[in-house]
């Protein structure tokens, strides 16, 4: 009996989703504002994130992130990323990572792309979103970064192709080298002045746009001081900022249930109080006008990262380089047979 037969099965490199992304940010910063907004309207499936952690290896661990977009054009898969820290030490990348597509009418998957790219793509460019959102337009006198390794370059990156104007950036990193490098890079890019600061706490001063892409694993951010120009905070690893410093903010997250768990800021915020009152709402609700942060008071976003960015990411890098011709087709991989 003959039927309907699987769908081509494309597999797409590093270089080929990185030749899309850096042709066309704003084609993936559109991606993740309808993925955010899909999510608002319940038009997503979002189960929480699967942690595999490993006995004597605290700092290594993997996790699978399986989500539904529905939208226009209805998507599943997953995303399967290792974080091993250590790899930066031996000169590769501390992430790796696959995502896969599933196609609905046959549940068959037809996309599997390498996702390090698409994981730093979707991070920077909802933290980006957030910040023109949350500023109200693609400006900032002065943009901290904590943190200069790869997430915070993306975030860079995007910030310069989106035409964001500048006036001076102010870069922290436990390794200065690092964010001396950094800083070289910002200048031979184009960018505005950016200096070196010895702590944290130069990389906040009269800033009102604060990157904060560390490694943490507990809150090191502790002086309310640190707050007093109220800026934007796009805090992207999560566990920087100390409970004191969470509830003196209007905190915005992409999804509580998934942000206040796993030893978050807001997870240890919410431990402290007892409530989640302090978490004001969603990034759905600031773009869809109904949130909007408090004049004189800092607001930090603080997004867990939802499986639907990737998916929404990757389907259009898949669409976009499917269209070129692009992708490995991998002739019968499936068995057909019944």
């Amino acid at each position: 009996m003959s039927g309907m037969a699987p769908p081509p099965l494309h597999v797409m490199t590093a270089a080929e989703v990185s030749r899309v992304v850096e042709g066309d940010r704003q084609g993936a910063l559109d991606a993740v504002r309808g993925a955010y907004l899909a999510h608002h309207r319940g038009d997503t499936v979002n189960p929480h994130s699967s942690f595999l952690r490993f006995p004597r290896r605290e700092r290594d661990r993997i996790i699978a992130l399986p989500a539904y977009l529905g939208d226009q054009q209805e998507v599943a898969g997953i995303k399967w990323i290792a974080s091993w820290p250590g790899n930066t030490a031996q000169g590769i990348p501390r992430a790796s990572a696959m995502l896969i597509l599933n196609d609905m009418a046959t549940g068959y998957p037809y996309a599997m792309l390498e996702s390090s790219i698409v994981s730093a793509t979707r991070t920077a460019a909802s933290a980006v979103l957030a910040a023109e959102e949350l500023l109200g337009g693609r400006e900032a006198k002065r943009v901290g970064f904590i943190g200069t390794g790869l997430i915070a370059e993306h975030v860079r990156r995007f910030l310069r192709d989106l035409d964001w104007r500048i006036g001076s950036y102010r870069l922290f990193d436990l390794d200065p080298a690092a964010a001396a490098r950094f800083g070289e890079t910002i200048g031979t890019d184009g960018g505005a002045e950016a200096r070196v600061s010895e702590d944290a706490a130069g990389a906040f001063a009269d800033a009102d746009l604060v990157v904060i892409a560390t490694v943490a694993g507990e809150p090191h951010l502790v002086d309310p001081d640190l707050l007093a120009q109220a800026p934007v905070v796009l805090h992207l690893s999560l566990r920087d900022l100390s409970p004191e410093l969470i509830l003196a903010s209007t905190n915005v997250t992409d999804d509580a249930d998934h942000a206040v768990r796993e030893r978050t800021s807001l997870h240890l915020a919410e431990q402290r109080t007892g409530n989640r009152t302090f978490v004001h709402g969603t990034i759905g609700e600031v773009l869809d006008g109904t949130l909007r942060p408090v004049p004189g008071r800092a607001t930090v976003f603080t997004p867990f990262g939802l499986g639907v960015l990737d998916l929404a990411v990757g389907r259009w890098v898949h669409d976009r380089l499917t269209a070129q011709g692009g992708g490995l087709p991998i002739p019968g991989f499936f068995d057909a047979t019944e």
